[in-house]
């Protein structure tokens, strides 16, 4: 013993790194105990239903997982077949499971699927705006969106999952967690933004959008990924070498918050016999007088033009309201006297500048609710063509949901042609 000691105080250098390196090792050999343990606690959860039993005539659940492997720089395969893919297979699901090759083969595969029972998707951001702006551009979307949406997060950014699920620092567990309220069945109606102009297809967002600077700023901070903690930070600051104050001017055209139309009801009464359907036929004909059409009220639009250095539209997804009756959407528009210091300062506050999390929480020049929104940047065109092109697109009944980059993308396609922003929900497995 006493030469152990003797060594040791000798050879102190190494006896620091050694231990260092043993109390390393040990913490991660525990962390590594630890999500086998939540693994093996949420497959017994889930074979839990896969033992349940059922009739014989009934068939199986099909269940059509959209997977993107290149997620989270790669990792998402591998996230997927330890921790999710166990648990669906237990709990007695037709699990079908589609990995996409590319950018925007999820919208294709989506337009051409067969009927399925529950829609799961596994990926980031990118991942769930695909998936959902491929279902609802189906010529059948009204009968495609009434099938629940399940999210399991293993993307980079996953902004959806800060609503859904209850936040939590173990991946694992949070990604285990998602996959077990998919089997619940839980689900909550969730806001969706649908985005279109005159000469493209709609896009969906469940985020929102921006248009500006710190969104442009944003998309550049990869360039510099050599600089490490400091990217954000640079990619603004390289970004203020360009025409300073950066005013994006713009114009729009609103209208307020709606009331929310009510659900209508899954499941609908038999057909009544034929002499009853005549009887009633011919009584509503000789009894009730004829009505005239009621004039519809006018819709009351609001114009304002605008010059900001950022525009940013997002749902309610962020704040969460059941009892909420009316449909509408947040609009932003940031001050554009902002110094290039202040610029920095805020645009590297968050990893990918004025991000979701943040939303609301700056100074904002103005703020506006609606729920349909019609978006000029090139100069204001007549009312009556902006609201032919509003009322033609209100008559599409699709929701939407996007990622808040791909969005901006399609935007600056469609710089010449009005958007047309609408409100609708639809259902996600949510977990409490």
């Amino acid at each position: 013993m006493a030469k152990v000691l003797a060594a040791l105080r000798h050879h102190w250098k190494k006896s620091t790194f050694g231990a260092c390196l043993l109390g390393w090792g040990g913490h991660w050999l525990y962390g590594k105990h630890c999500d086998n343990l939540l693994r093996r606690a949420a497959c017994q959860e889930a074979q839990a239903f896969g033992n349940q039993l059922m009739p014989a005539t009934m068939p199986l659940k099909k269940a059509t997982v959209f997977l993107n492997p290149a997620a989270c720089k790669g990792k998402a395969g591998n996230l997927f077949e330890k921790n999710a893919a166990p648990i669906l297979h237990l709990s007695g699901l037709d699990v079908t499971v589609v990995k996409t090759d590319y950018e925007g083969q999820a919208k294709k595969l989506l337009e051409l699927m067969e009927n399925t029972d529950l829609i799961i998707i596994a990926g980031g951001d990118g991942t769930v705006q695909e998936v959902i702006t491929g279902l609802l551009r189906r010529a059948d979307e009204a009968a495609f969106s009434k099938i629940p949406i399940g999210f399991i997060p293993l993307g980079k950014t996953c902004t959806l999952s800060h609503t859904l699920y209850p936040e939590s620092t173990n991946q694992v567990q949070h990604i285990t967690n998602a996959t077990l309220a998919i089997l619940k069945g839980e689900t909550v109606p969730l806001d969706v933004l649908q985005i279109k102009g005159e000469k493209e297809q709609p896009v969906f967002a469940v985020s929102g959008l921006r248009w500006g600077s710190y969104r442009d700023a944003g998309v550049k901070v990869s360039k510099y990924w050599y600089l490490g903690p400091l990217k954000t930070k640079a990619a603004h600051f390289f970004s203020t070498f360009k025409e300073w104050p950066q005013k994006h001017q713009a114009a729009l055209m609103y209208l307020g918050p709606t009331e929310r139309p009510p659900e209508e009801p899954e499941e609908k009464s038999s057909r009544p016999p034929l002499y009853v359907r005549l009887y009633r036929r011919l009584r509503s004909y000789w009894s009730s007088p004829k009505e005239f059409p009621q004039e519809v009220a006018p819709e009351n639009w609001e114009e304002l033009k605008l010059s900001t250095i950022e525009l940013s539209i997002a749902t309610r997804n962020r704040q969460l309201d059941l009892t909420r009756t009316e449909d509408f959407m947040d609009i932003c528009i940031e001050a554009e006297s902002v110094s290039k210091g202040e610029f920095v300062h805020r645009g590297s506050c968050e990893k990918s500048g004025l991000s979701w999390k943040n939303f609301g929480r700056c100074e904002f020049k103005q703020e506006l609710q609606a729920n349909v929104l019609v978006l000029l940047v090139c100069g204001i065109r007549k009312a009556a063509e902006v609201k032919r092109c509003v009322i033609h697109s209100c008559a599409l009944k699709g929701v939407s949901a996007s990622k808040p980059a791909d969005v901006s993308c399609n935007f600056q396609r469609a710089l010449r042609d009005p958007l047309a922003l609408i409100m609708r929900s639809m259902k996600l497995c949510l977990w409490r």
